[in-house]
């Protein structure tokens, strides 16, 4: 009895030797290739696919309500969903089809979705000096551009500032090296966002018809709650953001005012938004400067 209860305590003790080496052989295996180049893009590729999904969560509801409303205003089906593939920007889309419900003009539309459209030259800008865009062609870095949206310019910033966070990497001087964004994490990142809004346009105009129409007014509540949801995090970290909106509520309570009670509605609502974004703009810039460091 003693020998079989020996034996069997080797077996046991052998088991778990053999697991912990082969454990202790993944971990090898895993540590010589952890900074291969080619896993190391397949490592980003997921971990933009991982932070995607929360973007993509948030993107269907209000791409439903897009395609909803554009169809209600008889825009043909295939027009709803390229616009939604050709131009992937959720608040130009429906600032352009309220804008085509109300007659405006061809250039009125233009230049409100031009103007509303600028900020994503200053977050490409950003963006690139985050990412280490060395040795890719142009056609990939046009592709990374087209997809930044504000959501995804925000986590791919956040995603930075953590990499960052602990960073002890260093050069011959001890200076610390900043880390730099993976293209192919923002490419995941955006690639998926844009599928996700292409899908929520495909089922606003194909799908979501029969639902009630108290379900469809909700949807469009989607877009606000989104920029609400990313305004607020900017206010609490900076009361220069909170002074910035508060300018801006009271340049276009004030243009809308005078619209309304001197001009008799002269301006329409694309040239309010126009007058509203620039007066804005112009205002913030010259009262709260940016400090150099």
């Amino acid at each position: 009895m003693r020998n079989k209860t020996t034996n069997n305590e080797n077996m046991d003790g052998n088991k778990s030797k053999s697991k912990t080496y082969k454990g202790y052989k993944k971990y090898l295996y895993f540590k010589k290739y952890k900074n291969d180049e080619k896993y190391s893009k397949y490592h980003s590729y997921f971990e933009g696919f991982e932070d995607a999904i929360p973007i993509s969560i948030g993107y269907i509801p209000i791409a439903v309500a897009f395609g909803i409303l554009a169809k209600s205003i008889g825009i043909p089906d295939y027009i709803c969903i390229l616009m939604s593939v050709i131009v992937f920007a959720g608040a130009s889309q429906f600032i352009g089809v309220n804008l085509i419900a109300l007659g405006s003009s061809s250039f009125e539309i233009i230049i409100t979705t031009f103007i509303l459209n600028l900020r994503h030259l200053l977050l490409s800008s950003s963006l690139s000096q985050q990412m280490d865009y060395r040795h890719k062609s142009r056609k990939f870095l046009s592709a990374l551009s087209f997809g930044i949206t504000d959501e995804s310019f925000v986590v791919a910033s956040l995603k930075n500032t953590k990499n960052n966070r602990n960073n002890n990497h260093t050069d011959d001087l001890g200076n610390i090296v900043p880390k730099k964004l993976c293209p192919e994490y923002v490419l995941s990142l955006n690639l998926i966002g844009f599928m996700a809004w292409v899908f929520g346009t495909f089922l606003g105009v194909y799908v979501a018809e029969g639902l009630p129409s108290s379900v469809q007014s909700c949807l469009g509540i989607a877009l606000y709650a989104m920029f609400i949801g990313l305004l607020i995090p900017a206010i609490k970290d900076s009361r220069k953001v909170l002074k910035i909106v508060i300018v801006a509520l009271i340049v276009g309570s004030s243009i809308n005012l005078v619209n309304s009670m001197i001009l008799s509605n002269y301006l329409s609502v694309g040239w309010i938004i126009i007058f509203s974004t620039l007066i804005s703009a112009l205002i913030s810039a010259y009262a709260f400067p940016k400090k150099d460091k």
